[in-house]
Protein backbone atom coordinates (compact mmCIF):
# COMPACT_ATOMS: atom_id res chain seq x y z
CA UNK A 1 0.00 0.00 0.00
CA UNK A 2 1.14 3.57 -0.48
CA UNK A 3 2.50 5.60 2.12
CA UNK A 4 0.26 8.52 2.19
CA UNK A 5 2.13 11.78 2.28
CA UNK A 6 1.06 14.30 5.53
CA UNK A 7 -0.81 17.20 3.92
CA UNK A 8 0.42 19.49 7.00
CA UNK A 9 3.43 17.85 9.03
CA UNK A 10 2.15 19.14 12.67
CA UNK A 11 4.28 15.82 14.18
CA UNK A 12 7.90 17.16 13.03
CA UNK A 13 7.22 20.93 14.67
CA UNK A 14 5.97 19.22 17.53
CA UNK A 15 9.06 17.10 17.52
CA UNK A 16 11.07 19.88 17.10
CA UNK A 17 10.29 21.76 19.77
CA UNK A 18 8.56 19.28 22.14
CA UNK A 19 10.68 19.91 25.03
CA UNK A 20 10.54 23.74 25.28
CA UNK A 21 6.88 23.24 25.03
CA UNK A 22 6.61 20.75 27.98
CA UNK A 23 8.58 23.02 30.46
CA UNK A 24 6.38 26.14 29.00
CA UNK A 25 3.16 23.79 30.00
CA UNK A 26 4.53 23.06 33.06
CA UNK A 27 4.82 26.56 34.31
CA UNK A 28 1.04 27.12 33.61
CA UNK A 29 0.27 24.38 35.34
CA UNK A 30 2.18 24.96 38.26
CA UNK A 31 1.35 28.77 38.77
CA UNK A 32 -2.40 28.00 38.15
CA UNK A 33 -3.20 31.24 36.23
CA UNK A 34 -5.13 29.81 33.28
CA UNK A 35 -6.86 32.54 32.37
CA UNK A 36 -4.86 36.21 30.87
CA UNK A 37 -1.78 34.71 32.78
CA UNK A 38 1.50 35.94 32.87
CA UNK A 39 2.29 34.53 29.25
CA UNK A 40 -0.53 36.12 28.03
CA UNK A 41 1.13 39.31 28.69
CA UNK A 42 4.61 38.06 27.75
CA UNK A 43 3.42 36.79 24.20
CA UNK A 44 1.46 39.89 23.23
CA UNK A 45 4.61 42.19 23.62
CA UNK A 46 6.72 39.55 21.63
CA UNK A 47 3.92 39.15 18.77
CA UNK A 48 4.08 42.75 18.98
CA UNK A 49 7.62 43.84 18.59
CA UNK A 50 7.41 40.17 15.72
CA UNK A 51 4.31 42.21 13.99
CA UNK A 52 6.27 45.46 13.87
CA UNK A 53 2.53 47.39 16.27
CA UNK A 54 2.71 48.69 19.14
CA UNK A 55 -0.69 47.52 20.79
CA UNK A 56 -1.59 43.81 20.40
CA UNK A 57 -4.63 41.90 21.88
CA UNK A 58 -4.81 38.35 22.38
CA UNK A 59 -8.14 37.03 22.20
CA UNK A 60 -10.04 33.31 21.64
CA UNK A 61 -10.06 33.18 17.74
CA UNK A 62 -9.16 34.88 14.63
CA UNK A 63 -13.28 35.03 14.51
CA UNK A 64 -13.10 37.24 17.05
CA UNK A 65 -10.25 38.87 15.60
CA UNK A 66 -12.26 40.47 12.95
CA UNK A 67 -15.05 41.06 14.82
CA UNK A 68 -13.28 43.01 17.58
CA UNK A 69 -12.51 46.07 15.51
CA UNK A 70 -15.73 46.10 13.62
CA UNK A 71 -17.44 46.25 17.50
CA UNK A 72 -15.36 49.14 18.89
CA UNK A 73 -15.91 51.13 15.32
CA UNK A 74 -19.17 50.92 16.03
CA UNK A 75 -20.35 48.89 12.97
CA UNK A 76 -24.51 48.75 12.55
CA UNK A 77 -27.05 48.15 10.43
CA UNK A 78 -26.89 50.06 7.18
CA UNK A 79 -23.09 50.16 7.39
CA UNK A 80 -21.42 48.41 4.42
CA UNK A 81 -18.13 46.52 4.95
CA UNK A 82 -16.32 46.06 1.47
CA UNK A 83 -14.73 42.08 1.29
CA UNK A 84 -13.70 39.91 -1.03
CA UNK A 85 -16.21 36.66 -1.44
CA UNK A 86 -13.33 34.03 -2.50
CA UNK A 87 -12.39 33.51 1.35
CA UNK A 88 -13.31 31.47 4.40
CA UNK A 89 -16.66 32.45 6.01
CA UNK A 90 -15.48 34.29 9.25
CA UNK A 91 -14.68 37.18 6.89
CA UNK A 92 -18.25 38.03 5.85
CA UNK A 93 -19.69 36.21 9.17
CA UNK A 94 -18.47 38.94 11.43
CA UNK A 95 -19.89 41.85 9.51
CA UNK A 96 -23.28 40.03 9.30
CA UNK A 97 -23.18 39.29 13.14
CA UNK A 98 -23.64 43.13 13.57
CA UNK A 99 -26.28 43.41 11.39
CA UNK A 100 -24.08 45.41 8.66
CA UNK A 101 -23.80 44.08 5.35
CA UNK A 102 -20.91 42.63 3.81
CA UNK A 103 -20.33 43.74 0.38
CA UNK A 104 -18.35 40.93 -1.69
CA UNK A 105 -15.75 42.08 -4.39
CA UNK A 106 -14.32 40.52 -7.15
CA UNK A 107 -10.62 39.00 -6.05
CA UNK A 108 -7.52 38.88 -9.13
CA UNK A 109 -7.05 36.12 -11.16
CA UNK A 110 -3.56 35.82 -10.21
CA UNK A 111 -3.25 36.36 -6.82
CA UNK A 112 -6.65 35.70 -5.68
CA UNK A 113 -6.44 38.73 -3.71
CA UNK A 114 -9.18 41.54 -3.73
CA UNK A 115 -8.91 43.39 -6.74
CA UNK A 116 -8.25 47.25 -5.89
CA UNK A 117 -9.63 48.43 -8.94
CA UNK A 118 -13.18 46.42 -8.72
CA UNK A 119 -13.41 47.68 -4.72
CA UNK A 120 -12.82 51.01 -5.93
CA UNK A 121 -15.91 50.61 -8.49
CA UNK A 122 -17.66 48.81 -5.46
CA UNK A 123 -17.43 51.99 -3.79
CA UNK A 124 -19.17 54.02 -6.27
CA UNK A 125 -22.17 51.59 -6.12
CA UNK A 126 -22.85 52.12 -2.92
CA UNK A 127 -22.62 55.69 -3.13
CA UNK A 128 -25.65 55.42 -5.43
CA UNK A 129 -27.82 52.91 -3.17
CA UNK A 130 -30.13 54.52 -0.56
CA UNK A 131 -29.41 53.22 3.55
CA UNK A 132 -26.18 52.36 3.18
CA UNK A 133 -22.60 54.08 4.52
CA UNK A 134 -19.16 52.41 3.48
CA UNK A 135 -17.37 52.19 6.65
CA UNK A 136 -14.16 49.56 6.09
CA UNK A 137 -12.68 46.94 4.03
CA UNK A 138 -11.11 43.89 5.21
CA UNK A 139 -8.73 42.23 2.69
CA UNK A 140 -7.45 39.11 2.89
CA UNK A 141 -4.36 37.43 2.87
CA UNK A 142 -5.54 34.33 0.91
CA UNK A 143 -3.48 31.33 1.52
CA UNK A 144 -0.78 33.52 2.69
CA UNK A 145 -0.26 35.87 0.16
CA UNK A 146 0.02 39.36 1.49
CA UNK A 147 -2.86 41.73 -0.17
CA UNK A 148 -2.22 44.80 -2.34
CA UNK A 149 -2.41 46.70 1.23
CA UNK A 150 -0.45 49.87 -0.52
CA UNK A 151 -3.34 50.48 -2.86
CA UNK A 152 -5.92 49.12 -0.20
CA UNK A 153 -4.80 51.76 1.94
CA UNK A 154 -4.99 55.10 -0.88
CA UNK A 155 -8.24 53.96 -1.46
CA UNK A 156 -9.18 53.54 2.13
CA UNK A 157 -7.83 56.75 2.62
CA UNK A 158 -9.66 58.17 -0.28
CA UNK A 159 -13.07 57.33 1.23
CA UNK A 160 -12.32 57.55 4.80
CA UNK A 161 -12.85 53.87 5.35
CA UNK A 162 -11.28 51.30 7.65
CA UNK A 163 -8.73 49.15 6.67
CA UNK A 164 -8.40 45.47 8.21
CA UNK A 165 -5.83 42.96 7.39
CA UNK A 166 -7.40 39.45 7.73
CA UNK A 167 -3.84 37.67 8.14
CA UNK A 168 -5.02 34.84 9.17
CA UNK A 169 -3.61 32.62 6.62
CA UNK A 170 -1.23 35.28 5.50
CA UNK A 171 0.20 36.57 9.34
CA UNK A 172 4.12 37.23 8.35
CA UNK A 173 4.06 37.75 5.01
CA UNK A 174 5.41 41.17 3.80
CA UNK A 175 5.26 43.23 1.18
CA UNK A 176 8.80 45.10 -0.06
CA UNK A 177 9.93 43.97 3.32
CA UNK A 178 7.04 45.10 4.91
CA UNK A 179 4.22 43.22 6.78
CA UNK A 180 0.69 44.42 6.33
CA UNK A 181 0.49 46.55 9.82
CA UNK A 182 2.46 49.48 7.57
CA UNK A 183 -0.34 50.30 5.65
CA UNK A 184 -4.36 48.76 7.68
CA UNK A 185 -5.38 50.01 10.50
CA UNK A 186 -6.02 46.69 12.01
CA UNK A 187 -4.07 43.40 11.54
CA UNK A 188 -6.45 40.58 12.54
CA UNK A 189 -5.21 36.99 12.62
CA UNK A 190 -5.54 33.22 14.06
CA UNK A 191 -4.02 30.63 15.82
CA UNK A 192 -5.60 27.81 14.30
CA UNK A 193 -3.55 24.59 14.45
CA UNK A 194 -3.35 24.15 10.76
CA UNK A 195 -2.31 27.75 10.57
CA UNK A 196 1.67 28.89 10.05
CA UNK A 197 1.60 29.76 13.15
CA UNK A 198 -0.70 28.34 14.76
CA UNK A 199 -1.96 26.42 18.64
CA UNK A 200 -2.99 23.52 19.92
CA UNK A 201 -6.26 24.77 20.14
CA UNK A 202 -7.98 27.78 19.17
CA UNK A 203 -6.61 31.33 19.68
CA UNK A 204 -6.03 35.14 17.78
CA UNK A 205 -4.52 38.44 18.24
CA UNK A 206 -5.80 41.62 16.73
CA UNK A 207 -3.11 44.27 16.45
CA UNK A 208 -2.98 48.40 15.92
CA UNK A 209 -1.01 51.03 16.53
CA UNK A 210 -4.22 52.87 17.65
CA UNK A 211 -4.30 52.86 21.45
CA UNK A 212 -7.43 54.12 21.81
CA UNK A 213 -8.56 51.40 19.90
CA UNK A 214 -7.02 48.53 21.55
CA UNK A 215 -8.34 49.90 25.11
CA UNK A 216 -12.00 49.20 24.21
CA UNK A 217 -11.22 45.90 22.08
CA UNK A 218 -9.53 45.02 25.75
CA UNK A 219 -12.97 46.09 27.13
CA UNK A 220 -14.94 44.42 24.69
CA UNK A 221 -12.72 41.34 24.73
CA UNK A 222 -14.06 40.61 28.51
CA UNK A 223 -17.66 41.27 27.99
CA UNK A 224 -16.81 45.05 27.46
CA UNK A 225 -15.54 45.41 31.78
CA UNK A 226 -14.00 48.46 33.18
CA UNK A 227 -10.68 47.55 32.99
CA UNK A 228 -10.18 49.54 36.63
CA UNK A 229 -13.21 48.01 37.56
CA UNK A 230 -14.42 44.60 36.24
CA UNK A 231 -18.05 44.49 37.97
CA UNK A 232 -18.29 47.70 35.71
CA UNK A 233 -19.34 46.77 32.39
CA UNK A 234 -19.59 49.48 30.09
CA UNK A 235 -20.08 48.22 26.82
CA UNK A 236 -21.73 45.29 25.66
CA UNK A 237 -18.61 43.32 24.97
CA UNK A 238 -17.77 39.23 24.84
CA UNK A 239 -15.82 36.23 25.65
CA UNK A 240 -13.02 36.39 23.94
CA UNK A 241 -9.98 35.49 25.89
CA UNK A 242 -7.00 33.56 25.07
CA UNK A 243 -6.16 30.51 27.70
CA UNK A 244 -3.03 31.09 28.90
CA UNK A 245 -1.62 27.55 27.74
CA UNK A 246 -1.90 28.24 24.12
CA UNK A 247 -0.08 31.95 24.62
CA UNK A 248 2.49 29.59 26.25
CA UNK A 249 2.66 27.25 23.51
CA UNK A 250 3.09 30.15 21.05
CA UNK A 251 5.81 31.53 22.63
CA UNK A 252 7.73 28.64 20.96
CA UNK A 253 6.31 28.45 17.41
CA UNK A 254 6.70 32.17 17.61
CA UNK A 255 10.50 31.34 18.34
CA UNK A 256 11.18 29.34 15.41
CA UNK A 257 8.60 31.09 12.93
CA UNK A 258 10.70 33.42 10.69
CA UNK A 259 12.96 29.66 10.24
CA UNK A 260 9.48 28.42 9.33
CA UNK A 261 8.64 31.12 7.05
CA UNK A 262 11.70 30.94 5.09
CA UNK A 263 11.64 27.15 4.67
CA UNK A 264 8.01 27.57 3.68
CA UNK A 265 8.69 30.45 0.91
CA UNK A 266 11.80 28.41 -0.75
CA UNK A 267 9.78 25.49 -0.98
CA UNK A 268 7.09 27.20 -2.96
CA UNK A 269 9.53 28.17 -4.79
CA UNK A 270 10.43 25.03 -6.03
CA UNK A 271 7.40 23.86 -6.70
CA UNK A 272 6.67 26.38 -8.56
CA UNK A 273 10.25 26.01 -10.54
CA UNK A 274 8.63 21.79 -10.74
CA UNK A 275 5.39 22.28 -11.87
CA UNK A 276 6.46 25.47 -14.47
CA UNK A 277 4.54 24.51 -17.41
CA UNK A 278 2.07 21.76 -16.02
CA UNK A 279 -0.43 24.10 -13.72
CA UNK A 280 -0.62 28.05 -12.92
CA UNK A 281 0.30 28.54 -9.00
CA UNK A 282 -1.04 31.48 -7.04
CA UNK A 283 1.11 34.52 -8.18
CA UNK A 284 3.09 36.85 -5.66
CA UNK A 285 2.46 40.36 -5.78
CA UNK A 286 5.69 41.96 -6.66
CA UNK A 287 8.33 42.08 -3.94
CA UNK A 288 6.31 40.16 -1.54
CA UNK A 289 6.83 37.30 0.48
CA UNK A 290 3.71 34.74 1.40
CA UNK A 291 3.70 32.40 4.57
CA UNK A 292 2.02 30.03 2.22
CA UNK A 293 -0.29 28.40 4.54
CA UNK A 294 -1.34 26.70 1.32
CA UNK A 295 0.07 25.90 -1.92
CA UNK A 296 -2.77 26.29 -4.26
CA UNK A 297 -2.38 25.93 -8.28
CA UNK A 298 -5.20 26.22 -10.91
CA UNK A 299 -5.76 23.76 -13.06
CA UNK A 300 -5.78 23.20 -16.48
CA UNK A 301 -9.05 24.32 -18.02
CA UNK A 302 -11.17 21.04 -19.04
CA UNK A 303 -9.53 19.41 -16.07
CA UNK A 304 -11.51 17.19 -13.91
CA UNK A 305 -11.27 18.18 -10.99
CA UNK A 306 -12.14 15.19 -8.76
CA UNK A 307 -10.84 12.62 -11.11
CA UNK A 308 -7.29 14.61 -10.99
CA UNK A 309 -7.69 14.16 -6.76
CA UNK A 310 -8.76 10.97 -7.00
CA UNK A 311 -5.62 10.01 -8.81
CA UNK A 312 -3.23 11.86 -6.21
CA UNK A 313 -4.99 10.13 -3.49
CA UNK A 314 -4.21 6.92 -5.49
CA UNK A 315 -0.71 7.77 -5.17
CA UNK A 316 -0.27 8.47 -1.24
CA UNK A 317 -0.90 11.92 -2.10
CA UNK A 318 -3.30 14.16 -0.37
CA UNK A 319 -5.36 17.48 -1.52
CA UNK A 320 -8.07 19.83 -0.48
CA UNK A 321 -10.14 22.45 -1.89
CA UNK A 322 -10.25 26.12 -0.82
CA UNK A 323 -12.75 26.93 -1.38
CA UNK A 324 -15.21 24.72 -3.49
CA UNK A 325 -18.14 27.81 -3.40
CA UNK A 326 -17.70 31.10 -2.66
CA UNK A 327 -19.68 32.96 -0.28
CA UNK A 328 -22.24 34.76 -2.88
CA UNK A 329 -23.18 31.28 -3.62
CA UNK A 330 -23.53 29.87 -0.40
CA UNK A 331 -27.26 29.68 1.24
CA UNK A 332 -26.49 31.92 4.44
CA UNK A 333 -24.61 34.69 2.36
CA UNK A 334 -26.80 34.78 -1.43
CA UNK A 335 -28.97 37.73 -0.25
CA UNK A 336 -25.82 40.16 0.22
CA UNK A 337 -25.10 42.69 -2.72
CA UNK A 338 -22.25 41.63 -4.79
CA UNK A 339 -20.00 44.27 -6.84
CA UNK A 340 -20.93 44.38 -10.49
CA UNK A 341 -24.11 42.16 -9.97
CA UNK A 342 -21.66 38.89 -10.61
CA UNK A 343 -18.12 37.48 -9.70
CA UNK A 344 -16.87 35.67 -12.37
CA UNK A 345 -13.19 35.38 -11.29
CA UNK A 346 -14.42 34.48 -7.89
CA UNK A 347 -16.58 31.42 -9.53
CA UNK A 348 -13.56 30.23 -11.91
CA UNK A 349 -11.63 29.75 -9.03
CA UNK A 350 -14.07 27.64 -6.89
CA UNK A 351 -14.05 25.54 -10.28
CA UNK A 352 -10.28 25.15 -10.47
CA UNK A 353 -8.21 25.15 -7.68
CA UNK A 354 -6.68 22.80 -5.73
CA UNK A 355 -4.33 22.86 -2.79
CA UNK A 356 -1.46 20.21 -2.17
CA UNK A 357 0.76 18.87 0.53
CA UNK A 358 2.92 22.42 2.21
CA UNK A 359 4.45 22.72 5.16
CA UNK A 360 7.92 23.99 6.51
CA UNK A 361 9.04 20.23 6.58
CA UNK A 362 8.44 19.15 3.23
CA UNK A 363 11.76 17.38 2.05
CA UNK A 364 12.79 16.99 -1.71
CA UNK A 365 12.08 13.91 -1.92
CA UNK A 366 8.60 13.98 -0.86
CA UNK A 367 8.32 17.36 -2.82
CA UNK A 368 9.15 15.08 -6.02
CA UNK A 369 7.31 12.57 -5.36
CA UNK A 370 3.95 15.27 -5.40
CA UNK A 371 5.24 16.66 -8.53
CA UNK A 372 5.59 13.29 -10.06
CA UNK A 373 2.11 12.59 -9.05
CA UNK A 374 0.48 15.85 -10.43
CA UNK A 375 2.39 15.27 -13.62
CA UNK A 376 0.96 11.56 -14.26
CA UNK A 377 -2.81 12.66 -13.08
CA UNK A 378 -2.30 15.45 -15.92
CA UNK A 379 -1.33 13.13 -18.10
CA UNK A 380 -3.48 10.21 -17.68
Amino acid sequence: MTQTIPFIDLATQRDRIRDKVDRRIATVLDHGAFILGPEIREFEAALGAFGRTTHTLSCASGTDALALPLMAWGIKPGDVVFCPSFTFAATAEVVAWLGATPYFVEVDAETFNIDPARLEAAIAEVATSDGLTPRAIIAVDLFGQPADYPALRRIADAHGLKLISDAAQGYGGTIDGEMSSRWSHVVSTSFFPAKPLGCYGDGGAVQTDDAELHEIMASLRVHGQNIEDKYDNVRIGMNARMDTLQAAILMEKLAIFPDEIAARHRIAARYSEKLAGIVTPQKLLRDAVSTWAQYTIRLPEGTDRGVFAASLREAGVPTAIYYPRPLHKQTAYGHFPVAGGELPVSDALSRDVISLPMHAYLDEPTQDRIVAAVAAALDA
